[in-house]
């Protein structure tokens, strides 16, 4: 009923609409719940079987226990409360939501210093992005304070592919092909490699697909066997051209009505699991790869000389970021430092 009812608002409609029903809630509860105890809702855009997701579920699982049932987190996969991937960080901050998980890249228009380990072929591997976030995770959060919000945890995404109809060894053979991109940045990189971008959220891939609007999808294998993307694609290129991470966040306002030992407890949680979710992230490629080819997909890494033309296009990618971001290019010129010695 919540979803059919946002459904019929715009994406400020319906931002509107959550903030009013998050208050009904807020003024229901206040009577019938004790101070100690909140009762939060998780918005995910991703599918239930999706790790982030499954994670996520841990997470609450293990905070509810915890507490002793005093903190209970819902998680809503699948974008059910009404919340798109892009409107994620504006939701928390607004407090249309209390809580949600998004991927950084696709909230910069919020936030620009968040596309910055998406910039292409910047980081190659778990290891470095490490070091990225080792740089420029303060920074994310202080500006996520800013913006009304708390990050509890941090996990990435496997390495990156190309989903394509056809078979492509080389750049001529991606030319002039429709994909699917994520934000300002990706979408730079597929114009700089002479394909067509058309950038959308999950819950459009599938339809645009089908449709015949789309050729192409650039994503994970996590994503890839959730959409079944077999039955539209019939190839799988590992180009480890990006790396991008999921936020769980808070709003701070129902941050601030816990207690501080029931913080405590939910940020020791948080800290705890994460490195348990980046182990999770490391093992789902192959995994995933495998499915896809189980399923019919032709799964293999990218020609060098299709990898050798996108670097080449997109060598001034990393130096135009932080143009564009004053904030982020002396993290890019350490992170550098820091991965070449």
């Amino acid at each position: 009923m919540l979803h059919a009812t946002l459904a019929a608002f715009g994406s400020a409609g319906r931002r509107s609409a959550l903030i009013g029903l998050a208050a009904l809630g807020l003024a229901a509860a206040s009577g019938s719940a004790s101070a100690a105890s909140v009762k939060w809702d998780v918005s995910m855009p991703w599918g239930p079987t999706e790790f982030h997701v499954v994670n996520a579920v841990r997470f609450a699982a293990e905070v509810k226990k915890a507490t002793n049932g005093e903190v209970e987190m819902t998680i809503h996969p699948g974008g059910a409360l009404g919340v798109k991937a892009n409107e994620s960080l504006r939701a928390v901050a607004d407090g249309a939501v209390p809580m949600a998980e998004y991927a950084a890249f696709q909230n910069v228009g919020e936030l620009p210093i968040l596309g910055i380990e998406s910039i292409p072929f910047l980081v190659k591997d778990y290891d470095q992005l490490r070091i990225m976030h080792s740089l420029v995770r303060p920074i994310w959060e202080a500006e996520l304070t800013k913006r009304n919000q708390k990050v509890l945890y941090i996990v990435p995404w496997p390495s990156q592919n190309f989903f394509l109809k056809k078979a492509a060894a080389t750049p001529d053979d991606i030319k002039g092909v429709r994909m699917r991109t994520y934000d300002k940045v990706t979408a730079e990189m597929i114009t700089r490699i002479g394909m067509v971008p058309l950038q959308m959220n999950n819950p459009d891939i599938v339809p645009s697909l089908a449709s015949g609007k789309l050729d192409a999808v650039m994503t994970s294998g996590t994503t890839a066997v959730a959409q079944k993307y077999w039955e539209f694609l019939k190839f799988a290129y590992n180009t480890n051209h990006l790396w991008a991470s999921n936020m769980m966040v808070v709003n701070l306002d129902s941050w601030k009505k816990l207690s501080a030992a029931q913080q405590k407890t939910v940020e020791d949680l948080a800290r705890t699991l994460e490195p348990e979710f980046w182990q999770v992230s490391m093992a789902e490629h192959d995994k995933k790869m495998k499915e896809l080819e189980a399923a019919g997909m032709k799964v293999e890494k990218a020609s060098d000389a299709l990898l050798a033309s996108m670097r080449k296009a997109t060598e001034t990618m990393a130096g135009d970021f932080g143009k564009a971001n004053p904030s982020a290019a002396p993290i890019i010129a350490e992170f550098q430092k820091k991965v070449t010695n």
